[in-house]
């Protein structure tokens, strides 16, 4: 892989092209990636006994080709 964890990045394609963040997590096995604050989605969490349920953003692993490294 190109990138590793803490390498600031931009997304090049997808529906995120042309954002960039900080490279949170790295599955080197899968070529795959997951950058803070791209690439997010709603999980909604049910409320167990006495608890209120919620909505959790968080974000999906992306494939590393479809990111640059950006000079630091």
């Amino acid at each position: 892989m190109h990138v590793k964890k803490g390498d600031k990045v931009q997304i090049i394609t997808g529906k995120d092209k042309g954002k960039s963040g900080v490279i949170v997590r790295a599955f080197p096995r899968e070529d795959k990636i997951i950058v803070e604050g791209v690439a997010l989605y709603k999980r909604h969490l049910k409320g167990g006994t006495g608890k209120v349920g919620r909505i959790v953003e968080k974000s999906r692993p992306i494939h590393v080709s479809n990111v640059k490294r950006m000079e630091k």
